[in-house]
């Protein structure tokens, strides 16, 4: 019988991850497996006494609940999470990346807008200031869609009703607010789009001529809006809005691709169902990719705050000057506060089925999610559905929960997405495209219509370099046109869930 493989990441480390599963008995390390160790998971390999860290990766990812001999299996049943100090040093790792020159960049064929944007998508969107008009914004798409008008036009990939479940009995000032409004001002003008039309019911807390007037949004060719209230009820809206999109429709079918560069690419970095493999192949490949966007001047958007709770401290180092690194802290600080209140705990992640992929505690999921951001300068952090407009590798704030955060990347303007995944995730991102990246081959395999790219060779003795010029061709075939696995499916109509912050009243 074969040895079981094994991954040691850190001369540091006193764990092991196992590539293969561990049988009790096996020889490991120099050590024997006192039990069964499922792939993905960790064995001790060095003693560890109660409250000495555990370390993956060289870094601390929890401490011993209970004395650890060598051989026993390590996770949830003898690791816990203490609260211990990060030095941050900010920007000590700042460097100058290089970037080369315009006529040395890679191209894609992308559409350009008249406000200068490149999309690599051209679709419809009918957005909603409230819930109570979602059901009329699914009608019109609906009745546009299966009236089989888009067959003149084959160059509208469709329309999409954007409905969410907030817009009213909320606060009309504050943070909840903000963050509505920039959501959805981030979509209207979003370079996926070829043109919008925003609908609401009229009397609604959010109030479409305010964001209008905030925004400097003027109507014309490429968006309007409607009430219902004020075009006289249900029916009569969704006439109403059907004429209005035929009448988008020549308009935004003008817009044809062009050769664009690479440094147009704002490529949304995203993970769900992740697993022991994640920060091993997926996550580094995607950072791989990421410092080639980077060098070929496009940028990468890292998010999902909660999901580099741990690993801040790594990032810090990277901030292109004290001010971008500490912006970064402040946000860590605001969500042990809005965790705290709301009698949650960071810890809450990983999920169950990231701690049955062999995740044990936030901390060793953060230090792999961070990987996804490469080894290039953090030149900035957004707060959630900010326009990004910093070339090269940046920081949103969102939440761990994947279509919130993908709808605060999209709305900061990322026309690319992509997703690692090690326990399989069913995800799209109508209008940003989403391409699936497995950690390992059994997800890829068993979920071969959802993957687009499987990572799990990097196992097998791919490098992490290759796989991520792998992905950044495949970044740059997507957003030419290529279709992702999820588009094939039709996924990303029930994907734009704004992040809802505050008291509903």
């Amino acid at each position: 019988m074969s040895t079981p493989r094994f991954i040691r990441l850190s001369p540091d480390d006193n764990v092991v991850v196992a590539v293969d599963q561990f049988p009790a008995g096996s020889q490991i390390a120099g050590q024997t497996a006192r039990e069964r160790v499922p792939r993905g998971h960790k064995m001790a390999v060095r003693p560890v006494a109660v409250n000495e860290p555990v370390r993956k990766y060289g870094q601390i990812i929890g401490f011993a609940s209970q004395a650890i001999a060598p051989g026993e299996w390590v996770h949830v049943h003898n690791v816990a999470m203490h609260d211990f100090a990060r030095d941050y040093r900010f920007a000590e790792d700042a460097k100058n990346d290089e970037v080369l020159p315009p006529e040395l960049r890679a191209t894609f064929e992308g559409y350009v807008r008249p406000n200068g944007k490149t999309g690599t998508r051209n679709y419809i969107g009918v957005l909603t200031s409230v819930n109570c008009s979602a059901s009329v914004a699914k009608f019109i798409a609906e009745a546009v869609n299966r009236s089989g008008l888009l067959d003149d036009y084959p160059g509208i990939d469709g329309v999409v009703p954007f409905v969410h479940g907030t817009g009213c009995g909320m606060a009309a000032k504050g943070e909840g607010w903000d963050v509505l409004q920039r959501t959805q001002w981030g979509y209207a003008t979003h370079p996926n789009l070829g043109a919008a039309l925003m609908v609401g019911l009229g009397c609604e807390v959010f109030q479409i001529d305010r964001m209008k007037d905030d925004y400097g949004l003027v109507e014309g060719d490429h968006f309007q809006t409607m009430t219902i209230q004020a075009t006289g009820g249900t029916k009569k809206t969704v006439a109403e809005g059907v004429e209005r999109i035929k009448a988008m429709l020549p308009i935004a079918a003008r817009a044809q691709r062009e050769t664009r560069p690479a440094s147009e690419v704002v490529l949304a970095l995203q993970c769900g169902g992740s697993d022991g493999y994640s920060g091993i192949t997926a996550n580094p490949a995607l950072g791989s990719a990421v410092d080639l966007l980077v060098k070929h001047g496009g940028t990468g958007v890292l998010a999902e705050t909660p999901e580099i709770y741990g690993a801040e401290h790594l990032l810090t180092r990277r901030a292109v000057n004290a001010k971008v690194g500490e912006k970064l802290v402040a946000r860590i600080r605001w969500w042990e506060d809005y965790t705290e209140r709301n009698r949650g705990e960071m810890n809450n992640n990983p999920s169950p089925g990231n701690k049955a992929g062999g995740l044990t505690t936030i901390l060793e999921k953060s230090l792999g999610a961070a990987a996804k951001g490469g080894s290039t300068t953090m030149r900035a952090v957004y707060e959630y559905a900010e326009p990004v407009k910093e070339k090269g590798f940046v920081f949103m704030d969102t939440p761990g929960y994947d279509p919130v955060g993908a709808t605060g990347q999209v709305a900061g303007g990322c026309n690319v997405m992509c997703f690692t995944t090690g326990r399989g995730s069913a995800f799209g991102c109508k209008p940003t495209p989403s391409i699936k990246l497995a950690t390992n081959h059994y997800v890829y395999e068993s979920m071969i219509d959802d993957m687009d790219i499987n990572c799990g060779d990097v196992l097998d003795g791919v490098s992490v370099a290759d796989k991520g010029e792998e992905i950044f061709n495949k970044v740059l075939a997507v957003a030419s046109g290529e279709r992702s696995k999820s588009e094939d499916l039709g996924y990303g109509d029930l994907e734009f869930v704004p992040w809802q912050i505050g008291a509903t009243m």
